[in-house]
C-alpha cells in the first residue's frame, strides 16, 4: 500500500494476466463492468446467497479475460426437476455438479482423464447416476435425484453407477479465492447459503445467436426476465475477503531497529500462503485499540532493500518506522505480494522498460494489459484487527487506502501525511500519481530538477 515504487508489469501485450483474485480491481466498487459499452450494474452477493439458500438459481459472470460467461447456479441439494429443466432450457444443457476435493473422494470420483488438458482447469471426474429411484438417468427427475444423492452426507461411492448423466467436478480448496472459476463460486456460495457444499452449473445460451454463449448485457436482462439475482465472482471473491477470516499469526519475535524496538508479528495467508509481516511498538490494545498510528507499505524490493531512486518506497518505510518510533505506539504493516502496485516483480521490471521509453506509472501497467493498482487491502485490515487495532491514524499520501482498509470494525480517524522524497529520477512517477491517481502530494511542481534532492512535507 504505501505511496510505491514505479509500478508495475511486464514487457509484451502476451504478458500473463495477474490472478484475478488480485484483480477485482477490474470491477468497480459499484458493482458495475466497464468496457462492454454500458455499466452493468450487478446485485448484491447478499442477495444471491438468501436465492440459493431459498432454492432458487442465481447467474453468475466471471471475468471478461477468462471464459467471460455466464452460469445458472443452484444448491445440488435443492435440486428438482423444474429446477433442473429450466437449467436445460436455457443453458447449453451439460449439467455439472461441484463439490469439494474431500466428497469426490469420498464418493470414489476419480478424474475423468489422468492428465488434465482443459483450457480453464475444470477438474472433470467421472460421470455418474444415482443407482436407485431412476429411470434412463437423463430425465430432469432423474438428474435431480442424482444431484441430490451427490450432495447428501450419507451417500456412498455404492449409490452410484458409472459413467452417467451427470458430471461431477472438484473445486479447488479454497473456493474462488484460490480459483475464479464458477466452479468453486458454486460450492462457495453453498457453504455461505448454510448447505450441503456441492453446486449445480452450466452456461448460459444466447438467445440473441444461440451458436454462442450469452455474455454480460445479455444476461443482466435475462436475469431480470427470470426475476434471478445476477452477481460476479469478482464480488464474490471481495465478500469472501471481507466476511472470513484468511490470516493466521504464526510468529512474533523481537526486532531492534535505529529507531528502537519493535515486535515482528508474523503472518501467513491462509489461501495463496503468502507472508506478512507486522512491526508492532507499543501496547496497542491500550485505551481500546484507539487511535493507533498505522503505516500499511506495499512491498517494493527496488526501493525498500535495493535502495531504488525511482521511487520513494524505501524513504517512505524508514520515515515510518522513524514516526512511530518517536510516538513510541503504532504498527507499519508490510504487505508481501504488492509488489509494484500488485502486479509482481517481474512485471514491474517490465514496466520500467516501457518508462524508460516515455510511458508513465499508469499507462504502463495498461500497456501491458494490468491494472494500474491491483492491490488488496483485506488481508492488511485482518491483521490490523487481529493485533487489536480498532481506530487508526494511517499514514499514507494516498486517500484511497480508505476504501481498501474501510470496515472489519475499523476506523481511520486521520489521515497523517507522510514526508515527499522527490528526486531527478521519481519526481516524473510523482506527478503520475499526484495527477493520475489522486495521491496528496505537495510541493512537486516547486522541484528543482538540478538540485540533489528535496524533501517536504505533504499536507
Amino acid at each position: 500500500m504505501s505511496l510505491r515504487s514505479t509500478s508495475s508489469a511486464s514487457p509484451a501485450p502476451s504478458a500473463p494476466r495477474i490472478p484475478m483474485w488480485k484483480a477485482v480491481s477490474r470491477m468497480s466498487e459499484a458493482g458495475k463492468t466497464e468496457g462492454l459499452g454500458e455499466k452493468i450494474v450487478f446485485d448484491t452477493v447478499e442477495r444471491a446467497i438468501a436465492d440459493i439458500a431459498a432454492g432458487k438459481a442465481v447467474v453468475v459472470v466471471d471475468d471478461e479475460d477468462r471464459e467471460n460467461e455466464g452460469d445458472l447456479i443452484f444448491a445440488a441439494e435443492m435440486a428438482t426437476p423444474e429446477l433442473v429443466a429450466f437449467m436445460v432450457r436455457y443453458t447449453s444443457g451439460y449439467l455439472c455438479v461441484p463439490m469439494t476435493g474431500e466428497d469426490c473422494d469420498r464418493l470414489g470420483l476419480p478424474p475423468m482423464y489422468s492428465v488434465n488438458q482443459d483450457k480453464h482447469g475444470t477438474a472433470y471426474t467421472v460421470t455418474v447416476d444415482a443407482r436407485e429411484d431412476i429411470g434412463t438417468g437423463i430425465s430432469a427427475a432423474d438428474r435431480a435425484t442424482t444431484m441430490r444423492k451427490l450432495a447428501d452426507s450419507a451417500s456412498s461411492a455404492h449409490d452410484f453407477t458409472r459413467p452417467g448423466h451427470v458430471v461431477p467436478l472438484r473445486a479447488k480448496s479454497g473456493g474462488v479465492l484460490r480459483r475464479p472459476g464458477h466452479t468453486e463460486a458454486a460450492v462457495d456460495l453453498a457453504k455461505a447459503a448454510g448447505l450441503s457444499p456441492a453446486g449445480v452449473i452450466c452456461e448460459i445460451v444466447s438467445q440473441k445467436d444461440p451458436g454462442h454463449m450469452a455474455q454480460t448485457p445479455e444476461l443482466r436482462v435475462f436475469a431480470d426476465e427470470h426475476d434471478l439475482a445476477l452477481i460476479s465472482i469478482a464480488d464474490l471473491i471481495s465478500w469472501r475477503r471481507h466476511h472470513e477470516k484468511h490470516v493466521d499469526r504464526v510468529a512474533d519475535a523481537r526486532i531492534p531497529t535505529e529507531h528502537g524496538t519493535f515486535r515482528a508479528v508474523g503472518y501467513q495467508s491462509s489461501f495463496d500462503e503468502a507472508e506478512h509481516v507486522a512491526l508492532v511498538m507499543g501496547d496497542i490494545a491500550a485505551d481500546g485499540g484507539e487511535d493507533v498510528l498505522v503505516r500499511v507499505h506495499s512491498e517494493c524490493l527496488t526501493g525498500d532493500v535495493f535502495g531504488s531512486l525511482r521511487c520513494d518506497c524505501g524513504p517512505q518505510l524508514d520515515a515510518a518506522m522513524e514516526m512511530v518510533g518517536r510516538e513510541g505506539r503504532g504498527v507499519i504493516l508490510y504487505m508481501r505480494g504488492h509488489e509494484g502496485r500488485g502486479i509482481g516483480l517481474m512485471h514491474k521490471l517490465q514496466a520500467y522498460q516501457l518508462q524508460d521509453n516515455g510511458a508513465d506509472t499508469v499507462d504502463a501497467n495498461l500497456e501491458l494489459g494490468l491494472p494500474a493498482d491491483a492491490r488488496d487491502y483485506g488481508l492488511g485490515a485482518q491483521i490490523l484487527v487481529d493485533l487489536g487495532v480498532r481506530s487508526m491514524r494511517l499514514l499514507t499520501n494516498n486517500p484511497a487506502k480508505r476504501v481498501g482498509l474501510d470496515g472489519y470494525g475499523l476506523e481511520i480517524v486521520e489521515r497523517v501525511a507522510m514526508p515527499i522524497r522527490a528526486n531527478a529520477e521519481n519526481l516524473r512517477y510523482l506527478r503520475t500519481k499526484r495527477d493520475r491517481m489522486g495521491h496528496v502530494l505537495e510541493g512537486l511542481d516547486d522541484f528543482d530538477v538540478d538540485a540533489a534532492d528535496t524533501a517536504g512535507e505533504g499536507a
